[in-house]
């Protein structure tokens, strides 16, 4: 795996990747706020055709739209990110889809978790997106258009578009193939 934007401190050891997340970082393209940031931290390997991605999510969120999950990539105008973002003190469970402009759905959690996990699916021309409170049951959040085939970035992102910065941890990320 590589970076994207590395951060000011990270490890990965043992299946546990912990990130200093830096201040006034974001990902996001042109809508509703006119501007184009893509300097968000994301670690990434390579992958093609149809896989499944997987993690565990816990931070320190603090600021107005501190955020931590997956993201699937092409370039900086065509991606997905999802994961926890927060907002008024309330931890959401986010998807921004990006095709040259970025859209933003939301759902505020019932409680602000100490963790959440997450799965992103890529079959074809689609991503599933699903989460979890407890590892086990999961819920869909997001079923959404990306380009089919071609190799695509896959991995875990964080940022901090307002605050000074947080501590991001994720635990057991793992991509696999799609059985077929």
């Amino acid at each position: 795996m590589q970076w994207y934007n590395e951060p000011p401190a990270h490890s990965h050891d043992e299946g546990v990747i912990t990130v200093r997340v830096g201040a006034k970082t974001d990902f996001w393209q042109k809508t509703h706020y006119g501007f184009t940031p893509d300097n968000g931290h994301f670690y990434y390997e390579t992958r093609s055709g149809d896989f499944t991605a997987s993690v565990k999510v816990v931070g320190a969120y603090t600021a107005l739209y501190d955020q931590a999950g997956l993201m699937i990539r092409t370039d900086a105008e065509h991606w997905i990110k999802t994961g926890i973002e927060y907002l008024d003190g309330v931890q959401h469970a986010s998807a921004v889809v990006t095709r040259v402009y970025s859209d933003w759905s939301v759902v505020a959690l019932p409680v602000n978790p100490a963790a959440l996990w997450l799965k992103l699916k890529r079959a074809g021309d689609s991503v599933e997106i699903s989460y979890s409170l407890d590892g086990e049951l999961y819920q869909l959040l997001r079923l959404a258009y990306f380009a089919p085939g071609g190799a695509v970035q896959i991995g875990v992102m964080c940022a901090a578009p307002q605050g000074e910065g947080f501590d991001a941890r994720f635990e057991g990320y793992f991509c696999e193939a799609a059985h077929g």
